[in-house]
């Protein structure tokens, strides 16, 4: 197929790799960005393939719970500027975004637009500038043993939910497991995990890593005898870094995230588990 200076643009983007490398790699795979990205890497010419998840859209993530702690929502509302994304009346309607989420629990974005559409029109109509639903989530607590960390990051466009288990309902109001899910929270703020833990992580994503690194080594000229090896060992650095439970942690990368919840059990004498999470970005196309 024909590749055009676009796709070229979009994929020198993403990995960070030469201009002439980039559009070499579109024609090898007949286009397919993917596997564009993929060729790449196996040559060791993209730079930082996770650049394609960095995003310049402008908005808020926002969060509302119910009087009684137990339902949570968050909800991300989009603009074009951030002059309009800090003003007030934006502000105050990425707010009702959120509430309407918590309130009317919509099953999408469609069933959301239903509730809160107009105040979206009306105040488009008002600044002249676009803005759009983004992605959303609620949830509500199982039981009394359940704690949910919440974290905004401080420009408001990263929001996170981390959902905790403990063993007794007295533990979900302890301040150490208070501040161990705000800093979990903090952690897929940062990091952005694909999954909770090696289990849980897309087996496709984890075949493709394998293949990226097995095909790496043969381009390396490595014997065929050590290649799996290799590709065994780089999967399992990459779930080190794309499972939460794995990943070091922030404040103190000697230690895991799983050692940290463990030492917070242990302070609390209870048993802690991380059950899940959600996370919100804002992005020009979600």
């Amino acid at each position: 197929m024909a590749i055009s200076a676009q796709m070229v643009k979009e994929l020198r983007e993403k990995t960070g790799a030469g201009m002439m490398d980039c559009k070499k790699a579109l024609v090898e795979v007949d286009g397919d960005m993917e596997k564009a990205v993929d060729w790449l890497r196996q040559k060791g010419m993209a730079k930082a393939a996770k650049k394609s998840g960095r995003t310049t859209s402008e908005g808020l993530v926002t969060v509302a719970v119910s009087a009684d702690g137990k339902d949570i929502a968050m909800a991300s509302l989009r603009c074009e500027t951030d002059f309009v994304a800090r003003g007030e009346q934006f502000q105050t309607l990425a707010a009702h975004v959120a509430t309407a989420v918590l309130d009317k629990n919509p099953a999408d974005v469609t069933a959301l637009n239903e509730f809160i559409g107009e105040e979206i029109t009306q105040l488009i109509a008002s600044v002249g500038e676009n803005m759009q639903l983004g992605s959303f989530a609620r949830h509500s607590k199982k039981s009394d043993c359940e704690v949910v960390g919440q974290y905004i990051h401080s420009n408001g466009k990263i929001g996170v939910m981390v959902f905790l288990e403990c063993g007794k309902p007295a533990s979900a109001s302890n301040a150490a497991v208070l501040d161990l899910a705000k800093n979990l929270a903090m952690q897929v703020a940062a990091t952005n995990p694909m999954s909770l833990d090696a289990a849980s992580l897309d087996q496709a994503a984890v075949a493709r890593e394998r293949e990226v690194y097995r095909q790496k080594a043969l381009e390396e000229g490595k014997p065929a005898q050590i290649v799996d090896k290799i590709a065994d060992g780089a999967v399992k650095k990459f779930q080190k870094e794309v499972c939460l439970l794995e990943q070091p942690y922030i404040r103190d990368d000697k230690k895991s995230i799983t050692d940290v919840v463990r030492e917070a059990a242990k302070t609390v004498g209870d048993d802690i588990k991380v059950t899940g999470f959600e996370r919100i970005q804002l992005a020009a196309a979600e």
